[in-house]
């Protein structure tokens, strides 16, 4: 089937399968790689992404039921001179990442999570990326990266 979404504000089209997952036609249709494939059972986040404005995990949706619809990607959050994004700023900063794997759904997690509550709290934050995992950092880093980015 013939399908064309959005991504990162380029229009890309290819004719898939029925079953091709959205994480799948990223990586291959798009030739965007940063979107991981963690665990394929939608336990990790680590193929988190924003489509249409809300984080979700790319691995549980059909290229199909996008079709139409806006992906963003962690390619897509810096600025087109390369300047990075504030939540991915603030990961460096804080030391928010040691292998690097979860990083991209954790952000993309942590930038909707403030766009939804811009003022959230350490609890909070540690609720809303509970369908996040990390097996590096112990999460303290991340937590503190993300709370630099609240509007306290």
């Amino acid at each position: 089937m013939e399908i064309s979404i959005t991504v990162n504000g380029q229009s890309v089209s290819a004719d898939v399968e029925p079953r091709t997952l959205l994480v799948q036609f990223i990586r291959d249709n798009a030739g965007l790689t940063g979107t991981n494939i963690g665990c394929d059972t939608s336990s990790c986040g680590a193929c988190s992404i924003h489509l249409d404005g809300e984080a979700v995990k790319s691995c549980t949706i059909l290229a199909a039921q996008a079709d139409g619809g806006s992906v963003t990607t962690i390619e897509g959050m810096a600025a087109a001179d390369g300047t990075l994004h504030p939540m991915q700023q603030a990961f460096m900063d804080n030391h928010g990442l040691q292998c690097g794997y979860c990083t991209p759904g954790m952000v993309m997690a942590a930038t909707s999570l403030l766009n939804e509550n811009p003022s959230a709290t350490e609890e909070e934050i540690r609720i809303g990326l509970e369908g996040n995992l990390c097996r590096c950092t112990g999460y303290h880093n991340i937590v503190q990266a993300v709370l630099s980015c609240t509007k306290s």
